[in-house]
């Protein structure tokens, strides 16, 4: 039940970023960010190096988003970008996180409970 009480509230951001996405349509990351953008959410890629993905303007961090406290983040990187994605975003107050499969490890799972971040701010499945 709290996975369903996290999710809508994730669902209920104003504002939503993928980190992950590339120019590669194969690729899950880009495949999130093309949900994102069939549903007209208000949605931006985050990419170290793209300006644009999918014909939406990326940003390079999660700092530079618009309004970070009110992002609901969706994460498909490699273990050791999502350890310093969570550490980022507990310091912005990023209200929700979705981290999908493969995208964490022990250290990234030890980070969540040592800063409480399951079940209220965090869907991980």
């Amino acid at each position: 039940m709290v996975f369903e009480a996290v999710k809508t509230a994730f669902f209920h951001s104003p504002a939503y970023a993928v980190v992950g996405a590339s120019k590669d349509q194969t690729k899950y990351g880009t495949k999130v960010l093309q949900w994102y953008k069939a549903r007209e959410m208000d949605v931006t890629p985050v990419h170290p190096k793209e300006s644009e993905l999918e014909g939406i303007t990326a940003v390079k961090s999660i700092e530079e988003l618009s309004s970070p406290s009110t992002t609901s983040i969706s994460i498909i990187t490699p273990s050791k970008i999502t350890l310093a994605l969570l550490q980022k975003a507990k310091e912005l107050n990023v209200p929700a996180l979705w981290i999908q499969p493969g995208a964490s490890d022990r250290d990234c799972i030890q980070f969540i409970k040592d800063n409480d971040m399951l079940p209220n701010q965090l869907l991980y499945k």
